[in-house]
This record gives structure tokens, sequence and C-alpha cells, in this order.
């Protein structure tokens, strides 16, 4: 009896304590709980962004292009003449180079000769007949006044129609004995202009008719590329114009930075835009300009080998250059139009229209001031008026007294961005901002 009780008042025991310990743990749960909500959140922590001063500078816009090297004369030596190749120069090879008036090559001139000979003959004998037929006429008109007659001989009596006939004879062999010697000139091809073979198409024993084909050649004075350019591009660019009717000397074309690639070299040279085709082309809707680069197959003090014509390079023209102009780095820009400032040390989203822009550097004609702080750290889409620790040539903006941040605003504020439209290439002298030191 006594260990039953003393059983059931253990239980009920053990039951009070785990309830009252419950009961006791929910309120010290709680109150932590009250205590946590009341506590103030932590400062949140500022992101530290790196900035640029915007100052204006005189911007030289350089238009990227491309093209390859073409000829500026290029032309197929056909034969007027046909027989046997007899010989052919030493230069009268694909790539080998010639002089104006050098001989190319020289047909078998035999027959050619023999001719010229055989029609000299004829034209002396023809000189012959026609000292006779005069020596006649003049002794028909002599019997005429000897017999007396009256009045003026009869043509036929004074001969003059066999007098016609030995001129026209000795005419036509004049004739016959130029084209003779022509043909006989035409055995020898020689250079119209000094060039360079592209293409040799016969050689030496081959026999060639009147209008075979001989070689391929161009002229090695100048090449020319031609560039194509966007209507947007062509604002910027001072080409040279002709006018019909007109005769003003056509203008200097701008100067052209060209790149010839050989493997991993990069060789430079420089041209000069020429022309225009005057024509825009239906597909694209671009012009091409053409420029020349001049002795591009002379020897080169940097050791640069020569052009070649169907070479690709790359072409930089030089545009018109745009006074007091904002640059700012491309990659500043966000979606196209937009750019971030710092404000008093909050992020500031700002609309902008870009004037001109490359790979690299971008012009801005509106929505920038001179003097205006760009953050370069890329900021994702964090809204405007969101607080950052900014950092202006490698220290804090706070560092600085008030009266030495308004002076380095006031000395970056004169001037603004000046100019028109697009998008291609430009270079300017790279103090166009005050970098600024970036940290964490």
């Amino acid at each position: 009896m006594t260990m039953r009780w003393f059983r059931l008042i253990l239980r009920i025991a053990l039951l009070v304590v785990v309830i009252g310990g419950g009961v006791w743990g929910t309120r010290t749960i709680l109150e932590q709980k009250t205590k946590a909500q009341r506590r103030p959140p932590p400062p949140a922590t500022r992101l530290t962004v790196e900035a640029i001063q915007v100052k204006p500078i005189d911007y030289q816009i350089n238009v990227n292009t491309f093209g390859t090297i073409q000829p500026h004369t290029q032309s197929t030596l056909v034969s007027q003449v046909s027989g046997n190749i007899l010989r052919i120069a030493p230069s009268f090879r694909d790539g080998g180079f010639f002089e104006k008036g050098a001989l190319l090559l020289e047909i078998d001139p035999t027959e050619y000769e023999a001719e010229v000979r055989l029609t000299e003959t004829t034209l002396t004998q023809s000189y012959l007949a026609l000292k006779e037929e005069q020596a006649r006429s003049q002794q028909a008109i002599r019997n005429w006044q000897r017999l007396g007659q009256k009045g003026f001989p009869s043509d036929l009596a004074m001969r003059r129609p066999q007098l016609e006939v030995a001129k026209s004879a000795i005419e036509a062999g004049r004739i016959r004995l130029g084209k003779a010697k022509r043909n006989l000139e035409r055995t020898r091809m020689v250079a119209p202009y000094a060039g360079r073979i592209m293409d040799q198409m016969v050689d030496i024993g081959q026999y060639v008719g009147t209008g075979t084909p001989l070689a391929k050649i161009y002229s090695t004075d100048y090449v020319e590329v031609r560039l194509p350019l966007h209507s947007a591009q062509l604002e910027y660019i001072n080409l040279p114009e002709e006018y019909r009717s007109s005769r003003k000397k056509q203008q200097n074309g701008p100067v052209v930075q060209f790149e010839a690639r050989t493997g991993q070299q990069a060789f430079p040279w420089e041209g000069r835009i020429s022309r225009t085709e005057g024509v825009f082309d239906p597909n694209s809707r671009q012009l091409h300009v053409v420029a020349q680069i001049r002795n591009p197959y002379e020897y080169q003090k940097d050791g640069k080998p020569p052009l070649k014509i169907g070479q690709f390079v790359a072409a930089e023209i030089e545009g018109r250059l745009i006074k007091s102009a904002l640059v700012i780095p491309r990659q500043a820009i966000y979606q196209g139009n937009e750019v971030v400032l710092v404000r008093d040390n909050k992020l500031h989203r700002q609309p902008v229209d870009i004037l001109w822009s490359n790979a690299e550097e971008a012009v801005i004609s509106e929505g920038l001031t001179a003097g205006d702080l760009l953050t370069l750290t890329p900021v994702g889409s964090l809204p405007s008026g969101t607080e950052v620790n900014t950092l202006l040539e490698g220290r804090s903006i706070q560092e600085g007294t008030p009266d030495q941040n308004r002076q380095r605003e006031r000395s970056v504020r004169p001037g603004a961005a000046d100019a028109t439209n697009n998008n291609a290439g430009g270079k300017a002298p790279r103090q166009n901002v005050e970098k600024v030191a970036t940290t964490r």
C-alpha cells in the first residue's frame, strides 16, 4: 500500500516538473524574441565605387572601316598577231616586276618581216607605174598639140584616169606597208606601264593566235582600297568631292591609317582618300570611298613586306575635330543610353544622348555637364538614391574639406559637349577624364 502511494506521488511530481519546465522555457523564449525585436538593426554596408570627373576636351573622331587591296590599273595583255612565242623576259612570271617599255615576250617575226619586204617591193613598183603614166600623159598632150587640134584634150586623151589609178595604187601600197610594219612591231609585246605580272597565261614555244590572252598585269605606282561608309559616318569626314562643269581643284582627302596583318604581326601603312564612287549600295546603303597607298612595293626601312593584291586591311579614317567634347568610357553606359552619377554620395541614374561612340569611348552631347562624377564601378540595378562611398583619385571624397571639394569641382566646370550624331571610331587625348582610384 505504501509503495503504491509513493509511486503515485512520484508520478505527479514528475508531471508537475515537466509542465513547469515547459512553461518556463516558453516564457524565456518569448522574452528573448521580444528583446531581439526591440534591438535596432545593424547599419547597412555601403558599396564603395570608383568615380571619374568628366572634363571637356578637343576630341578627334576617327572612323573605323575595312577593305581589300586592289590594283589602281589592271590590264589583260592580248596578242594582236599570230605565231609561235620565240622568247619571254625573265620577269614574265607570276609576281614578276617590269618597267614601262620593257620587252615581255616576242612572237616569231619571220613572216611579218617578209610581209614588210614584199609590201615595200610592191610600193616601189607602184611608184614606177605612176612615173610611166605621167610620161604617157605628157606625151598625149604633146601629140594633141602637134596635130593642131583646137580646144583642150579630154581626160581620157590625157590619160588622167590611168594617172589616178597609179596614184591610188601608191596610196594603197603605203597603207599595206604601214600595216605590215605595225604587225611586225606587234610581235614584240612591251609593257604599257611599270607594273607586275598577276597571271602568266602563255609560255615560250606556244602558238598564239590573234586575240589570245597573254598575261594579266597591274600597275605598281600605288594601290587602291575601297572602304564602305554608312551615311551617318559621312557627316564627320571631309570627303573630296567632284562637280560637273567645275574647274575647282579637288581638295586633298583625309589621311587613312591602315593596318595589314601577316600572321600575328601587324604592319602600318598610310594612305589618303582620293575620291568617292558616287553611288550608294542599294542593299547595304553604304557609300564606298577609295583610298590610295603610294609605293606599296618599294623596300621599306622598317622591314615590312609589300602589300598583296586582295589582302585584307583595317582602316582608320581621320575625321573632324569636336571642340570641348565630353568623352566617357564606353563601359560606363548602361542600357544603351544611361549613365550612373554620384551626387552627395548617392547614386543618380542619368539618361544621356550619345553623339559618337566606338568600342572604348563615347562622346556625350546631352545629359552630362563638365565636373559631373561618373561611376565606373558596375552597380547593376541599384536604384537612384542608393548611398555609396565614393573614391576620387584614390581618396574618399569626404577626406577633403568642403572648400577643397568645391575647388575641385570648379576646376573642371568650363566647357561643354559639341557636335552631332552616331557611332563608329574615334580617338582623343587620354586626359579626357580625371581618373579615380578604386578600393573596396
